[in-house]
């Protein structure tokens, strides 16, 4: 990044669930290694995972860190939604505030030699929308008669709940604004709201095609499984698509966590002055 000298040593430690699936883990890989050819020698970079992934658990991303030298480090959540609970105790094990506000198996992590920053997750950042938008192209014909449902996890957790159901307000109104749709809505797995939402479009547009588009990080369990088990839960007269996409691979996943690290980077900067 020009006109950015560092006296600090900066770090770049993208963090997300991770799975036993080697295919998801690769494309979190192949994200973080496509920012990493755009950032550069800027930051040092690291992909790590909260569990399953022997080796490359979130502290010993933290220990190569600092056998790399790096005295400033941004801790960025890749995950889709701020009401995931993971990112919450993610957020406390790394000293970012001084309690969870869900229960949590985590010890805290050895982060004290660090300045360490945690950031948020993508919630309904621009970058995502894109990506959604995107993934309706794949499927759809006539916008104008056609409702999106939007399907993510959730979290049956007072707080968390609402944390997701604001994003993903924020993200159907955003994909019906710039997509042109007939319609738009979101949909959590947890609480099972799928049906009445698939119910609620049948309803007020019953002559619509239904795109439904999964908010998840990767292709896996919940895509494969969960979310077309519960739209075919029940029968009814609208015609659903879905393809099983997920946001990963995206160039514009990539592009949200370059655009996270250079921010982080021109605020560090401003904060020496």
């Amino acid at each position: 990044m020009k006109g950015v000298c560092f006296s600090m040593k900066p770090g770049l430690l993208v963090i997300t669930h991770g799975s036993r699936e080697a295919g998801w883990v690769a494309l979190v890989d192949e994200t973080v290694e496509a920012a990493r050819a755009q950032l550069g020698e800027t930051l040092t970079i690291e992909a790590v995972f909260l569990e399953l992934v022997e080796g490359r658990l979130i502290q010993d991303g933290i220990d190569r860190m600092l056998a790399a030298g790096v005295t400033h480090l941004l801790a960025l959540p890749l995950f889709v939604s701020a009401g995931s609970t993971h990112v919450d105790e993610i957020g406390w094990a790394l000293g970012a505030y001084p309690e969870p506000k869900s229960d949590t198996d985590l010890e805290r992590y050895d982060t004290s030699s660090l300045r360490l920053t945690y950031g948020e997750p993508m919630d309904d950042d621009p970058e995502l929308v894109d990506v959604v938008l995107d993934r309706l192209k794949e499927m759809s014909i006539q916008p104008l008669r056609e409702s999106v449902l939007l399907v993510g996890h959730g979290s049956d957790r007072g707080g968390f709940q609402e944390a997701w159901e604001r994003g993903f307000r924020s993200v159907a109104e955003q994909v019906l604004t710039q997509g042109g749709y007939g319609s738009c809505s979101a949909a959590l797995l947890l609480p099972n709201q799928v049906d009445e939402r698939l119910n609620a479009i049948q309803i007020s547009h019953p002559d619509h095609e239904v795109l439904v588009v999964g908010l998840f990080l990767s292709e896996g369990y919940f895509t494969k499984e969960v979310v077309p088990r519960r739209l075919r839960s029940s029968d009814r007269d609208s015609v659903v698509k879905y393809t099983g996409r997920a946001l990963m691979p995206h160039p514009k996943v990539t592009s949200w966590v370059v655009r996270q690290a250079l921010e982080w980077l021109e605020r560090s900067d401003k904060d020496k002055d």
